[in-house]
């Protein structure tokens, strides 16, 4: 596990870089001048090094096979450069990019020609560049390269630190949207350091960001007071929670009415909540949210699309993180590594249907009812919930792998977590679980 974190790390690295550079080519191109396209201060763009080490980890199983390759490579990219949008405006509550403008976008946030390019460039680094690189990094002593890494992580983290302060510093010398104004209340109100950081945010984000509009991005927005309105992060929070519970509940009656046999679904060991379920669910609203009014033909071929893509996934993290295997599809017809197979795509199409036309509109009209108060409360009272319930379920799932292959309780944790969590108790949580073993 030690040596497939350092090779995604260095992986991340790299790919930061390589986009970060391809990307100021393209920009000195069209513009005739150098252009740091990247959001961070540094030569890296975070978001080209999320694909390249999501492409390895998800995609690698899938060598030799193009269509699979570039169809999940297209999904990956698509999925993360809308996230990094959505994220971006949530946080700042304003654009970075617009493709709202051309043809062939998808909420603004995505432009489909670039995704096509994601998913060619996908097949290219599965199959050529990634054996590459890794013999590339496998050449620098284990020592160095962590040193190396180290080091890389703690400068992100400063440049991270460093732009985010830069935002804030900047916006909270504004009191009036123009740049005159901006300009002589920074140098009245600010400290020659805090001055100069404004300023050098300023002008990166416009060099990067040609389309910015500076009034509308300094002017920090007034809060709604309607709680979780459209599809926003609180409501994104609720509808996993309620989509995890719906979830398990569904997989329940549907495993009692196929096998007449009632089987916890659970994906936690507190409460009856299917993580898969309720993630599936908030992503889904996130990216049909804007086009929730179009037929019902589109939004089941999206959600058997990005349904099938999403479950795949996951059923790689379980069995890359804990060592599991949760569900096995090989027995089926049309299946793609005992992963995904056709049917279950087909009823993720039908959920996306069923739940953006009939369910949200309902859950989302009461979520909204909510006090503004009490909903903020009772949501990070969820997710504080939540986050310890999925690290608790992961120590367990994680001690029940290695009691499989017969590794004993090294401290006060796993010995505790053995008591509480005993074979028997994983089992009724997890019947359907199995485990890599190990040979001795």
């Amino acid at each position: 596990m030690e040596s497939f974190i350092y090779d995604q790390l260095g992986i991340f690295f790299v790919y930061s870089f390589i986009g970060w550079l391809l990307g100021t080519i393209l920009a000195a191109y069209r513009r005739h001048k150098f252009i740091d396209v990247g959001f961070l201060y540094g030569p890296y763009c975070p978001s080209y090094g999320i694909c390249g080490v999501l492409f390895t980890i998800f995609l690698h199983e899938l060598k030799g096979q193009w269509f699979f390759l570039f169809l999940g490579g297209a999904i990956i990219a698509f999925v993360v450069v809308y996230l990094t949008g959505f994220i971006l405006q949530q946080i700042f509550h304003y654009k970075w990019w617009d493709y709202s403008h051309k043809r062939f976008q998808f909420g603004s946030y995505v432009h489909m020609p670039y995704t096509i390019l994601w998913g060619l460039m996908a097949v290219i680094c599965i199959e050529f560049v990634e054996p590459i690189l890794l013999s590339a990094l496998h050449l620098i002593p284990i020592s160095i390269r962590e040193i190396l890494l180290i080091i890389g992580v703690v400068v992100m983290i400063i440049d991270v630190l460093g732009t985010l302060t830069g935002i804030l510093s900047t916006r909270s010398r504004v009191k009036k949207g123009l740049v005159k104004e901006v300009s002589e209340n920074m140098q009245k109100t600010a400290d020659r350091w805090g001055m100069k950081i404004s300023e050098w945010t300023l002008k990166h984000f416009v060099s990067a960001y040609p389309h910015l509009d500076k009034k509308k991005f300094l002017i920090p927005p007034q809060k709604d007071q309607i709680f979780a309105k459209g599809c926003s992060f609180y409501k994104l929070v609720w509808l996993f929670f309620i989509g995890a519970f719906l979830g398990d509940i569904v997989e329940t009656i549907f495993c009692y009415m196929t096998t007449g046999i009632i089987m916890s679904r659970s994906s936690v060991v507190y409460g009856p909540f299917s993580v898969v379920w309720g993630l599936g669910c908030a992503v889904l609203t996130l990216l049909l949210y804007q086009y929730r009014n179009k037929s019902d033909r589109f939004i089941f071929m999206f959600g058997t699309l990005v349904g099938g893509a999403y479950e795949y996934a996951c059923s790689v993290f379980t069995e890359i993180v804990f060592g599991t295997v949760f569900w096995d599809y090989s027995h089926l017809p049309f299946n793609l590594g005992g992963r995904i197979n056709l049917l279950f795509c087909f009823f993720w199409g039908i959920v996306a249907v069923v739940w953006i036309k009939m369910i949200y509109p309902v859950l989302s009209s009461w979520i909204e009812k909510i006090t503004y108060r009490k909903g903020v409360i009772i949501t990070w009272c969820f997710l504080v919930f939540m986050t310890l319930n999925m690290i608790v379920s992961g120590l367990a799932l994680t001690r029940y792998s290695q009691r499989q292959n017969g590794i004993v309780a090294q401290n006060v944790v796993e010995r505790y977590i053995d008591e509480k969590f005993p074979n028997e108790r994983m089992e009724r949580i997890y019947p359907n679980a199995k485990f890599q073993v190990k040979e001795r």
